[in-house]
């Protein structure tokens, strides 16, 4: 008696059951796991992405296993990626500078108490300090991200500001 062939991944029919069964569960693993940073979502869709183009090697009840080891890898590799990005950022391009060896002192010593005067500002008020300051976010548009209004955006800027200028000396 001839066996039955099994049915293929790439049948839309059952891709689509595929997605609908594990998508959920694998978001979930790679949230839970290695946290929001890594974009779990994105890895999620590239996971079934690279089911579709496997399709014809994967059998469906082998489905399940595939999709949690390349999620698995797939953060792995970002987690890599991330430790070279950060070793390149930490290398110097140059050796040199014109400044003082006081001035650099007093630079890094700067940066280190804007530092931790930071991290003694509520959340709200850094988030909203930073988005500001740093990336050049207008205050309608923070209100907007953060889901408040412009005016509650701007006193969170202002008053991040001045605690922050009462902290640090030359703070401008």
């Amino acid at each position: 008696m001839p066996k039955k062939i099994q049915e293929n991944v790439c049948d839309e029919k059952m891709f689509s059951a595929i997605y609908r069964k594990y998508s959920k569960e694998i978001y979930n693993f790679l949230y839970y796991k290695y946290g929001e940073t890594l974009e779990p979502n994105d890895k999620m869709q590239d996971v079934f992405i690279k089911l579709l183009s496997h399709c014809k090697e994967v059998a469906p009840d082998k489905a399940k296993g595939f999709l949690f080891k390349v999620a698995k890898n797939m953060m792995l590799n970002a987690i890599k990626h991330q430790k070279v990005v950060l070793r390149h950022r930490q290398v110097k391009p140059k050796d040199y500078t014109h400044e003082s060896p006081e001035f650099l002192l007093e630079h890094q010593q700067f940066l280190q108490k804007y530092q931790e005067a930071l991290s003694r500002l509520t959340e709200d008020q850094r988030t909203a300090f930073l988005l500001n300051k740093v990336e050049g976010k207008k205050h309608a548009e923070i209100a907007e991200m953060l889901g408040i209004t412009r005016k509650a955006a701007e006193n969170r800027i202002y008053t991040a500001y001045n605690k922050l200028k009462s902290e640090l000396e030359g703070f401008k």
